[in-house]
């Protein structure tokens, strides 16, 4: 009955004017982003978090939770009618998506792809209501050394999955911890690393920090690519997948949603995870792999399913534990932030209307999503007619004019200004960006935790080891470096990384 009665509360709140409007924009903004390619939900919400200062947190939030998952929708478009990926998850989706619509099937590729995106959004925010409770109570329970371990393992895991080779990835979380020291020290009082420049007696500013990496600097990036695209020149009819699509695509939706729900509750795991990991399963159960490939339904509905699924389930470990399960739940830490919400199982008790909000209005935008793009597919299309030339440096401007917004002063211009070529720099030494982003989140907590800790223990850092719960959170982390080492497991990491 309680789950009813908050889902109540949750309905209330997204069925707001105010919050609907929101929800539409992040759904219409995120499929929009999502068919250009270039883009992509993490470098959007990076440069829209100036925006949120002047919003309401819930309204806020339901926005860029719907450009998160309305990307995942979005993506599909490109995929399947330019054989080029609007989002980085939907990259599969070109394997057997482009050779339909080359085969005259455009129009039934991506209807599977958004009736399994329908249907998977669905079920995860099932998922995530039904799991929230659970989980935030035994948050509750948790000290500052069980939460030092379950943020240690959560790092951890992230540069185990994350592109790259481990030790980069480890190098980059540890880059970015050090990057959150810069600032007042919340013991002492003291200042740590601000050169005595006093816009950074606060710490560096997460906004231009997030909008120069990854913002200006894939914008930048995407300015060296030609910008000519091969379109599919047949008009797009016939959306409604035959009986024997249906037959095939059926089971590929429900082991895709099943797959996304889980990896996108794990650190390093996500939309993008869960779509590989999906085509992969498919590939292997089926009894015709070779038409994988080839215009295979089951490459499109699989990963399309499962990409939805793992980018709305990923809002877990985020809302209940504090835990920012990849990089753009760590821009959602920052928004949280912005309003001086901390996440974790207090965001459920403390604002009830926010946490259940946030989750009804994944339902919402998931109908609004399917409506916006089965209808307005051949619009979607027009689209990718638009030059980056004249698309990004009106982004540039923009973004600019909300990073001045901040106080209202140049030093944040220069700021993201100084992170576009860092993260420029980074792109072409191809060191992952991701990892320093949940270094730089999770490091004030990583440390505030660890100092309460030793203050209880009075000094003792055994005493991480004491209880049973950090201990074993601890000794997952350990066993994880351990066997990222060994050459086998190196071996196959890298292989399917490389696929």
């Amino acid at each position: 009955m309680d789950l009813f009665h908050n889902l109540a509360i949750g309905f209330a709140t997204a069925a707001q004017p105010t919050n609907l409007l929101y929800a539409f924009f992040g759904c219409l903004l995120g499929t929009l982003i999502g068919v250009l390619p270039g883009l992509g939900p993490l470098a959007t919400i990076a440069m829209l978090l100036p925006i949120t200062y002047a919003l309401q947190p819930d309204a806020a939030l339901i926005m860029l939770a719907g450009i998160y998952y309305g990307a995942q929708y979005g993506g599909s478009t490109t995929a399947i009618v330019v054989n080029l990926p609007g989002e980085s998850s939907s990259v599969v989706t070109t394997l057997d998506g482009y050779q339909m619509a080359k085969q005259g099937r455009a129009g039934v590729a991506l209807a599977t792809a958004a009736i399994g995106s329908f249907f998977a959004g669905c079920v995860a925010t099932l998922a995530i209501a039904a799991l929230a409770g659970p989980l935030t109570a035994t948050a509750l329970l948790f000290g500052p050394k069980e939460f030092f371990a379950l943020m240690v393992l959560g790092l951890i895991l992230a540069s185990v999955l994350s592109s790259g080779p481990f030790i980069e990835g480890i190098g980059m979380v540890v880059l970015g911890m050090l990057l959150s020291l810069v600032g007042t020290d919340l013991s002492s009082g003291s200042q740590r690393f601000a050169f005595g420049v006093p816009q950074l007696f606060d710490g560096l500013d997460f906004v231009p920090l997030a909008m120069g990496i990854f913002g200006f600097a894939e914008i930048v990036k995407n300015l060296e690519q030609d910008d000519k695209l091969s379109l599919v020149t047949q008009k797009i009819t016939n959306l409604f997948p035959t009986r024997d699509d249906f037959r095939r695509m059926i089971p590929a939706v429900l082991r895709g949603t099943a797959l996304g729900t889980l990896l996108g509750v794990l650190p390093g795991g996500g939309a993008v995870l869960s779509s590989f990991a999906s085509y992969t399963l498919e590939k292997k159960l089926s009894r015709h792999p070779e038409q994988f490939g080839k215009g295979a339904i089951e490459g499109v509905a699989g990963p399309e399913s499962a990409n939805n699924a793992g980018a709305q389930t990923s809002f877990i470990p985020l809302l209940t534990l504090g835990v920012p399960s990849n990089v753009v739940m760590a821009l959602m830490v920052g928004a949280m932030n912005i309003h001086n919400i901390h996440p974790g199982p207090e965001v459920m008790t403390k604002n009830p209307t926010l946490f259940w909000g946030l989750i009804a209005s994944m339902w919402v935008g998931n109908l609004m999503l399917l409506i916006l793009n089965l209808p307005l597919v051949g619009l979607w299309v027009k689209l990718l007619t638009i030059p980056y030339r004249y698309l990004f440096p009106a982004i540039m401007v923009f973004c600019s004019i909300g990073v001045y917004s901040i106080n209202s002063g140049t030093f944040e211009v220069y700021e993201a200004a100084a992170f576009c070529v860092f993260g420029y720099v980074l792109i072409k030494l191809q060191l992952p960006a991701a990892p320093l982003l949940l270094g730089l989140v999770l490091g004030p907590a990583i440390e505030e935790n660890f100092r309460r800790a030793m203050v209880l223990s009075r000094g003792d850092a055994t005493a991480l080891l004491t209880s049973p719960l950090s201990a074993s959170l601890l000794a997952a982390a350990a066993i994880a470096i351990l066997l990222i080492m060994l050459p086998t497991i190196r071996a196959r990491r890298e292989e399917a990384l490389q696929e």
